[in-house]
């Protein structure tokens, strides 16, 4: 089987490092695909790319036809009842491509998944096909990866495109930020890391969840003041992971809210 711990590697004990992490040090590592695709996937783990002799297919498939809002918690309630390990969004130009890899936890998954195509997400029906590891690990590398700017060089990798959102320097900063995109399985101590300037405690950081258990990629963090919100909004765009968050001044009754929805 396979698990978000896995699907990329592990570096050991139950640090709550995830998937998507696991694709930045993919590329980390130096040389992406000069190193062995096997290596990385199953190396630490004791996994093995095949079983009794026989090659273990890499269990991804690649959807199309997404709606251009879906995000990755549409993907995975469109799924619901398999062991998604991860999704990956594609963009071209800064702008989501509708297309997306879905891994699973065992190739048996795949042929599961399959029976979901074209099915609707919303208004639009998708469609799912099966994939290969490395047009998974070509699409990670996209994701990550800099443009190259108009001379040809590489430049700094433009955050990904949504949709748009009211100016936040005009709002108003109470001393709690939302922030969105986060890895599924970011927890409370990777976000006191990503603010450790600002000294909060756990009891500051309130990460939302769906009704049943899972991750929204959205969490709340309580500051001191108003004045701590707003200077840790430099760090919008940041990375947690390999996903760029958002950053969005909010308020307390949001907060309570989206925890009450959680329930």
């Amino acid at each position: 089987m396979y698990s978000r711990g896995t699907v990329l590697g592990s570096r050991g004990g139950s640090d709550g490092y995830e998937a998507s992490t696991k694709r930045q040090r993919l590329l980390d590592s130096g040389s992406y695909f000069g190193s062995s695709p096997d290596s990385l996937l199953y190396g630490v783990s004791g996994l093995s790319s095949s079983y009794l002799g026989q090659p273990r297919a890499f269990p991804v498939v690649r959807l199309r036809g997404l709606p251009f809002n879906c995000s990755e918690s549409d993907v995975w309630e469109f799924f619901v009842g398999l062991d998604v390990v991860d999704v990956l969004l594609t963009h071209k130009q800064g702008r989501f491509s509708g297309e997306a890899y879905v891994v699973f936890g065992a190739p048996m998954q795949v042929d599961l998944a399959l029976q979901k195509n074209r099915q609707n997400m919303g208004r639009r029906y998708v469609e799912i096909f099966r994939s290969k590891k490395l047009d998974y690990y070509h699409a990670v590398a996209a994701e990550l990866s800099e443009p190259k700017s108009g001379n040809g060089q590489s430049g700094p990798r433009t955050p990904p495109r949504r949709r748009s959102s009211p100016d936040r320097e005009e709002l108003e900063h109470t001393g709690v930020l939302k922030l969105r995109g986060l890895p599924f399985s970011t927890s409370k101590r990777d976000i006191l890391e990503f603010f450790k300037e600002y000294d909060l405690a756990d009891e500051n950081v309130h990460i939302v969840m769906h009704t049943d258990g899972r991750a929204t990629g959205e969490a709340f963090v309580e500051f001191s003041g108003a004045g701590d919100a707003k200077s840790a909004m430099r760090k919008d765009k940041m990375t947690i992971g390999s996903r760029y968050v958002e950053l969005f001044p909010s308020s307390r009754e949001e907060a309570v809210r989206a925890a009450a929805r959680s329930r």
